[in-house]
């Protein structure tokens, strides 16, 4: 059993808050997007609001152990104080996220307000999971609180190793959201369950479709990692992206599909051009007719209608993956159209989910991030969670 934040009396104590702020800024430390912060608001409001104060941890970057200024969690922090002043919350930054600084930061703030610790990989232990800087985290509070669904994968000091130091360990309402609608999806979906796999190669995504097999009614393939499939099934694919050291792996896939009843959906078309670039002319042509020095960059016409279909008669869609390549202008039109699709059918009923990373990005550009029922902040965590692995950083939140 996980506890949820709700149900814990926050009054009076300080609360370890792991989040996800690890947001884009632009080359002054403005944030681009604030996503992943707004959506943290929920968990640091309710701690604040019933008299505790929120200490809230994240990573940012890739800073490799190393204090480095450009990605510090300053500008981060005046971000966040700028959405909680509407509240009246204080929010204070503490330039280390251990030590005296740290803890001076949290033993000088009132109840009900905010502190926003540095960032955690400045620290090599931190992804180390290092037992010593564990305890020195858990230092900063009473209570911990794991709202960073997208790190949940990773067995890193601040969303595992630091649980072991707190009897009272809790999920934030982002976290208890997410495994909701992904648990839900696999295990009790709302049928016919329809998977949407796309993205550049397939070696990422091997053991989500075969897991997914063994649930799904229907899984459709686009992206670069359609081409891999099509050579499989003896296609001439032209210059486009394929593993060639998949390639058996994407037969037996296509065996196993057939023999399992499940419905394996390969594009039938897809727009071809001479060069990875937006400016290349392009033209729509059969799978099975590619030039020779052609490379696929999108799903077809006829695909994107077929893949529509699917849709709008499922009663659960799991996304994860672009059908093409959705940043250039003239290839994104894949894409567009099954975010297009997945808002409609979730305002004819059926449960829409979009797992993080590319997609979440492509829902978001074409408008859609608030007509589906749900966008994982988390890729990689969404992609080892439907693939049927225990996350760490959830595992640690049971008792």
């Amino acid at each position: 059993m996980i506890k949820s934040i709700q149900n814990v009396d926050v009054a009076g104590k300080r609360v370890l808050t792991r989040v996800d702020f690890n947001v884009p800024q632009d080359e002054h430390g403005a944030i681009t997007d604030d996503t992943r912060i707004v959506e943290s608001l929920p968990t640091i409001v309710s701690i604040v609001d019933r008299g505790g104060i929120a200490v809230v941890m994240s990573h940012l970057g890739r800073p490799k152990g190393e204090r480095m200024m450009k990605y510090s969690l300053r500008p981060v922090a005046e971000h966040l104080a700028k959405l909680l002043m509407v509240r009246g919350v204080a929010v204070s930054f503490a330039d280390d996220c251990v030590g005296e600084h740290a803890l001076a930061a949290v033993a000088n703030a009132p109840f009900g307000s905010v502190v926003l610790v540095e960032n955690l990989r400045f620290y090599p232990q931190e992804e180390a999971n290092d037992s010593v800087f564990c305890q020195q985290l858990a230092e900063l509070g009473n209570i911990y609180c794991n709202d960073a669904f997208g790190t949940a994968h990773r067995a890193h000091a601040s969303t595992e190793g630091v649980v072991r130091f707190f009897p009272e360990r809790c999920a934030g309402f982002l976290i208890a959201k997410e495994l909701e609608y992904l648990g839900s999806a696999l295990a009790q979906p709302k049928r016919p369950l329809v998977a949407i796999m796309g993205g550049s190669k397939i070696s990422g995504k091997i053991d989500v479709i075969t897991a997914l097999m063994s649930i799904c009614d229907k899984i459709l393939i686009g992206g670069g990692m359609m081409f891999t499939f099509l050579k499989a099934m003896g296609h001439s694919v032209g210059s486009s992206l394929v593993e060639a050291d998949k390639i058996e792996l994407a037969k037996d896939i296509l065996d196993r599909a057939a023999t399992q009843g499940v419905h394996l959906m390969i594009p039938t078309d897809t727009v071809v051009a001479a060069s990875f670039t937006d400016t290349s002319d392009n033209q729509v042509v059969a799978v099975d007719a590619i030039p020779d020095g052609m490379m696929g960059l999108d799903i077809g016409p006829a695909t994107q209608a077929a893949f529509t279909d699917a849709i709008k008669t499922a009663g659960t869609v799991v996304w994860n993956g672009p059908m093409g390549v959705f940043e250039f202008s003239n290839f994104q039109q894949g894409t567009r159209v099954i975010a297009d699709a997945m808002a409609e059918a979730t305002s004819n009923g059926t449960i829409t989910i979009v797992g993080g990373g590319d997609s979440a990005a492509a829902v978001t550009q074409f408008g859609h991030a608030k007509n589906v029922t749900h966008v994982s902040t988390g890729g990689g965590a969404s992609l080892e969670f439907l693939e049927g692995k225990q996350l760490p950083g959830v595992v640690a939140l049971e008792v």
